[in-house]
């Protein structure tokens, strides 16, 4: 949720703008209080995800919401959320 909100959450940076650009990968790490590679590999795989975005500045990686793809998960985990499951035997292998 930091991300949503990083003038909230997070200093100012000396490159990149929180917003336009995104948060330092730096910045992150500190806030989790993981090492860079844990936090750099979770970040590479929201961003395969398609649910952050990464942008390159000199020698950082910044990271921002993708905030269309996160409305559509939330929308889709909501309406999952909202099925009933059927009444009776449960279909799948009998144990």
């Amino acid at each position: 949720m930091w991300l949503l909100d990083p003038r909230a959450h997070f200093p100012e940076q000396r490159d990149g703008d929180l917003l336009d650009d995104g948060v330092c990968v730096g910045f992150i790490t500190q806030k989790v209080g993981l090492s860079q590679p844990t936090v750099s590999s979770h970040m590479k795989k929201l961003t395969e995800a398609d649910l952050v975005t990464a942008k390159r500045i000199g020698n950082w990686i910044f990271y921002k919401p993708n905030r269309k793809e996160l409305e559509r998960v939330g929308l889709q985990t909501i309406s999952a959320a909202r099925i009933k499951p059927t009444k009776g035997r449960a279909l799948g292998p009998k144990n």
